[in-house]
Order: structure tokens, then sequence, then C-alpha cells
């Protein structure tokens, strides 16, 4: 295209060229016809003279012809060099076109368009509310996903009361088993010391009834013997009292075997009462080794219920340690509880975007284009609702690469749209594409296919637009405009 540019150019300046000689062969022609006598003019009475060759006359015209070839081609060699000057410093294309941001609006959600605030050509802000969509059945999703996230944080507050309380009545159970099995320990100590006391008790009582029935064998002899003194003192006794009565003996002598019989009295009333004693002792040891037999069994009977406290202690103990898996249960329910809450905060925020989204709002500050939207329509996920176009705009030039060799980002550019042909709008170099458009094309060329063609490629440039130079001509630029582009090279 650049080329086929190039070539018409040089066209034009030639045909420039021929049409200026045209002119000035005609001008000379005219200006020639104009000095020359007419015949016509010519007096009767004048006489008429033969008419000589006019040989040299006829070489003025020729001469005038020259000069002005030699004009034209003066002139011609002053346009192409001027030309040449031209070319020689600047690179232009008419292979470019105006681009811009074009913000495509769709929805993110499905539903049914309820509001449109905009009309096509609009000027629109940056936020500014374009679409409403529906909002109940989103609205209805937040109120469930807030029901879900109060009853998680219910259940979060249950399972944590239930951790305190399993820990606190965990932690009681552990004390007071702890201090069950100290006292049956103690008990158990108590009782086996009881049983060895006792045990030891059971032998004495036993030495004591065997003494005391020893005795009584002894006692009952001295009661034997008190009777036997008793008979042979009271038949003297009698004798004496016989024979006093007889006046056969003194009256002393009868208080005398009478004072002996009282003594033999008073020994077997005490010999009687050493028999009683002895009796009494050995009840007292029978009853002291059954008292000691008594304590042995209970002391046995503490050892046994000291023994029971024990293994009920241990048992608590048992039940302690249970409370305490019962509160690792615990804490995995509140964790448990705790990770619902996140899930439904998440779900509950979701919820709140999926209503957020209800209402479009511009991605940027533009004009409204391309505007298929209306209220009624049932809208679905990223459905094409209309478009913005910021009012920032840029011009990519397809230079020729063979073009590129000097061109530079920041270098100065003029402009001229199709679309205001006699107005040329100021702008510089921004950049160069990394590819040439061949190369983000759909199906790149394949040179190494064996068909090979050499085609000169052409290089996208990005050309910016100086703001001094397109004021009052904003709102009139769009997106997709004709232009020729200049570029000033070093």
């Amino acid at each position: 295209m650049e080329s086929t540019n190039t070539t018409s150019t040089e066209r034009n300046g030639h045909n420039k060229t021929i049409v200026l000689e045209k002119e000035l062969i005609t001008d000379l022609e005219t200006r020639e016809r104009v000095s020359a006598p007419d015949v016509n003019l010519v007096q009767p009475s004048e006489e008429v003279k033969p008419e000589l060759p006019e040989s040299p006359k006829r070489k003025k015209p020729t001469a005038l012809i020259l000069a002005g070839l030699g004009v034209g081609a003066i002139a011609a060699g002053a346009y192409g060099y001027h030309w040449w000057q031209f070319a020689s410093t600047h690179q232009e294309t008419d292979d470019a076109t105006v681009s811009g941001h074009v913000h495509q609006v769709s929805s993110r959600i499905a539903g049914t368009v309820s509001e449109v605030l905009v009309n096509d050509n609009e000027q629109v802000k940056r936020g500014q509310l374009l679409v409403k969509l529906d909002p109940r059945d989103y609205a209805t999703k937040v109120r469930q996903a807030e029901a879900s996230l109060q009853s998680a944080q219910r259940q979060a507050n249950a399972a944590q009361a239930n951790i305190n309380l399993s820990a606190q009545t965990t932690t009681a159970k552990t004390n007071q088993a702890q201090g069950d099995m100290s006292g049956a320990v103690a008990a158990i100590s108590t009782a086996q010391a009881a049983v060895k006391e006792a045990e030891a008790g059971i032998p004495a009582a036993q030495a004591e009834v065997q003494q005391a029935q020893a005795g009584i064998p002894a006692a009952q002899a001295l009661v034997a013997q008190a009777d036997a003194n008793l008979q042979k003192t009271q038949v003297d006794y009698n004798r004496y009292n016989s024979l006093f009565n007889q006046g056969a003996v003194a009256r002393q002598q009868l208080d005398t075997a009478k004072a002996a019989y009282d003594v033999v009295v008073a020994q077997k009333s005490g010999a009687i009462q050493g028999v009683a004693q002895a009796q009494a002792r050995l009840a007292a040891a029978n009853v002291g080794v059954a008292k000691a037999q008594s304590q042995l069994a209970q002391a046995q009977e503490g050892i046994v219920t000291a023994k029971a406290k024990l293994a009920t202690s241990k048992g608590g103990m048992q039940q302690a340690t249970a409370g305490e898996q019962q509160t690792v249960a615990n804490r995995s329910q509140y964790e448990a509880a705790k990770a619902a809450i996140t899930q439904a905060q998440a779900s509950l925020q979701d919820a709140q975007l999926q209503l957020s989204y209800t209402s479009i709002l511009a991605p940027a500050t533009g004009r409204v284009g391309r505007k298929t939207v209306e209220v009624g329509n049932r809208v679905q996920v990223a459905s094409p609702l209309l478009a913005i176009v910021n009012n920032e705009y840029w011009v990519v030039a397809n230079f020729k690469e063979t073009q590129l060799e000097n061109m530079k980002p920041g270098e100065e550019v003029e402009i001229k749209l199709d679309s205001f042909p006699h107005h040329v709008f100021k702008g510089r170099v921004d950049s160069l594409s990394p590819g040439s458009g061949a190369q983000f094309a759909l199906l790149p060329p394949d040179n190494a296919t064996g068909n090979f063609t050499k085609i000169v490629q052409r290089i996208p440039v990005k050309v910016v637009f100086d703001l001094e130079s397109i004021k009052g001509y904003e709102s009139r630029i769009t997106p997709g405009m004709s232009a020729i582009v200049s570029v000033k090279v070093k």
C-alpha cells in the first residue's frame, strides 16, 4: 500500500510538471498571436508586399517554447527537490486508524433488567449506574446466608460453652478422684496397721485367757483346802463347845477354836471369791480375745473398704480422663463450628457480592455506544449490554518495515483525519509494536513451508495526539476513523 502511495505521489508530481509546461506553452502561444499583425487590418491603399520567408520569426516561438520548457523544468525540479527533501525527512502512510479504549459492559450474573438509566451516545462517568437488574432473588440468598451464619455462630458458642463446662467438670472430677485415691490409699495403710495391731493383740488376749484358765483350778484348790480346814475347825469348835458346856475346857480354848473356825470360814470365802475372780478374769480375757478378733475383722474390713474406695477412685480418674477426651472432642466440634462460621461468612460475602452485581456500573468515563439492553430483557452471564468508549484516543499507523530505520519514540507526527481534511493534528510517536501485523494474525504465515515470496511487512506504530491540537474535537474523534500519518524522522 505504501509503495502504491509513493508511486501515486510521484505520478502526481510528474503530472503537475506536465500541466505547468502546457500552461506555459499555451500562455506563450497566446502572447505570440496577440503581438502578431493581423492581415485583415492592412489598409487598401497600402501596397501589399509579397511575403518573404520569415525564417527568423519562426525561431521565436521555438525559443519561447524552449524557455517555457526550461521554466517548467525548473519548476518541476524545484517541486521535485522539495518533494525529495520532504520525503527524506518524513515517513508517511495512509494505512492508519484511530483507536481508543472500548469497554464492553456485560452482566456478571443472570437476571432480568428492571431499569436502564442511560441512552445511546450519552456521556457517563466512572462508577455511574447504567443498568439495574431485579435484586429480589439475590436479596433472598443474602438473607439465607445471614441465617446460616447466625446458626453457625450459635453452634460455635454452644461448642465453646461445652468446652468450658467439660473442662471444669473434668478438672473437678480429676481433683476429686485424686483426693479419693489418696484417701483410699491412706485408709488402706491405716486398716493394714489396725490389722497388724489386732493380730498382735489376739495372742496377748489368748495368753490372758490361758492365764485366767490356769488361775481357776488354783482358786478352786484353795476353796477345797479352805473347805477341808473349815470342816476340821468346825469339828474342833463343836467339840470345844460341847466340852465348854460340860465345863471340861476353859472359855479361852473355846474362843480360840471359835477364832480358828472364823478364820477358816473367811479363808473359804476368800477362796470362793478367788475362784470368781479367776472366772471373771477368764471371761475378761475371752472378751479381750473377741475384741481383738473383732478389731482384726474390722481392720480387714477397712482394708477391703479402702481397696473398694481406691477402685472407685480409679474409676473416677478414668471418668475424668474420659472427660478430658470429651473436652478434646468438644474442641474439635468448636473448630468445626468456626470453620462453618468461616464458610458461612464466605457464602454471605458471595451472596452480597452477587446482590451488588445487580447494579451494573460504568467501568470508565466515556460515551455510551452499541446499547442493546432494554427493560425486561433476560440477560445471562457475560451478555453484552453496551459499550463505553473512553475519551482517550490514539492512532495506530501501519508503516512498512522499510520505513522504520530512523523512526523512534518521541518524534513529531502530523495527523490528518479523513473526517477533518482541513485540519492538521499534532502528535508524537509513542511506541512501536513488538511484532508485525502478520505475527499477531489468527493464522501467521510460515515461510518454511517451501513456497516463499518476500513481502514487505507492516509494523503497527502507536501515535498519541497532542492534547492542544485536539481541543474542540474531543467529542468528534471516534475510534475507527481513517487517518494519514506523517512522521518527521531524524
